[in-house]
């Protein structure tokens, strides 16, 4: 049918975000993506977006054409997958979001398992340094730390984590006493530089009054925009690093690096399987976020601290609260 045709055509053009990326993706000349932009505004009779060859902006007519037709698609994607789902195995593509460090240690293995296990699923994951925007990026699900802020999001918790404050053994041998968290002025601090600040503000909360806290403004001569520096620096003794426990438990488990202020803990940066609420989620997508809830406790063991809630899986939370999915 012409019509679903020129939306699929038209909805690529749109995630692609150019004519030249519309060609490449499509195995088309450019000089034929135009054409067929030109012939399908011809047919609406409205002009569908003002473009160049780098960059293409949808008009107000385009927006409305991409959204509702976009919607038209899922529908009928979702009605497809629905009327098969129980005679065929999982199928379909499955593109994924999730930060450069958990997404290359834990994401992407699992996401290899999965696709293992059901060849017709077409996985693709993008790892980016922030959370990029599920709906205008194409997303099925995104991997994020900390509590979801969108209640249009469905998460489910595949991960507790905590931050640890941690350094290496040399390190503790020679380092200034260390009894609150204000005493890390004294020391040198390994600062993960998310932004341009000259300095980081490290939050803390007592094992036994969690609504007791301190956040502490640190400083150190050394610092990196990676986790995985940052822990290596701590490593070779360079001073106090505050990391997730996720990232540093295999160290802390060998010994390598030893917790610090066990009685003040950092503050919760669980991890979440994030996805748009509708009406039918596709099969694939939620076989791989229960394949993700069962699968991500076996790499990373819970924290020492975790109670029973805290580890707990399966649950649901929509911009922070329980939600059933």
């Amino acid at each position: 049918m012409a019509q679903l045709d020129d939306l699929v055509f038209f909805r690529q053009l749109a995630l692609a975000g150019s004519l030249t990326a519309t060609a490449r993706e499509l195995g088309l000349s450019l000089s034929a993506v135009s054409k067929r932009l030109k012939q399908l505004e011809a047919r609406l009779g409205v002009e569908l977006a003002s473009r160049t060859t780098r960059r293409l902006t949808l008009t107000a007519e385009g927006e409305r054409y991409f959204t509702r037709g976009s919607a038209i698609l899922e529908e009928l994607s979702e009605l497809e997958e629905a009327l098969g789902e129980q005679q065929a195995a999982l199928s379909g593509p499955l593109k994924v979001n999730a930060t450069f460090g958990f997404g290359r240690r834990h994401v992407a293995p699992l996401l290899s398992a999965f696709c293992t296990l059901n060849p017709g699923v077409e996985g693709v994951l993008e790892l980016t340094n922030y959370p990029l925007s599920l709906g205008e990026q194409g997303f099925d699900v995104g991997i994020r730390v900390g509590e979801p802020p969108d209640s249009r999001l469905v998460a489910r918790r595949i991960l507790t984590n905590r931050r640890v404050l941690c350094a290496a053994p040399d390190y503790l041998a020679r380092m200034a006493a260390l009894t609150t968290p204000a005493d890390l002025a004294a020391h040198p601090c390994l600062i993960l530089r998310e932004n341009d600040s000259d300095y980081a503000v490290w939050r803390f909360q007592h094992r036994d009054d969690p609504l007791r806290e301190q956040a502490v403004k640190i400083a150190g001569p050394l610092a990196s925009n990676d986790g995985e520096v940052i822990v290596q620096m701590a490593l070779d003794g360079h001073g106090v690093a505050l990391r997730s426990w996720w990232d540093v438990h295999e160290h802390l488990a060998s010994g390598s690096l030893v917790e610090l202020l066990p009685q003040w803990r950092g503050i919760s940066a669980d991890f979440h399987a994030v996805y748009q609420q509708r009406r039918h989620v596709p099969a694939r997508l939620r076989a791989f976020v229960a394949f993700l809830e069962e699968r991500m406790p076996e790499r990373v063991p819970p924290m020492p601290d975790a109670g029973p809630s805290a580890i707990r899986r399966g649950g649901a939370v929509a911009d922070g609260h329980p939600h059933s999915a």
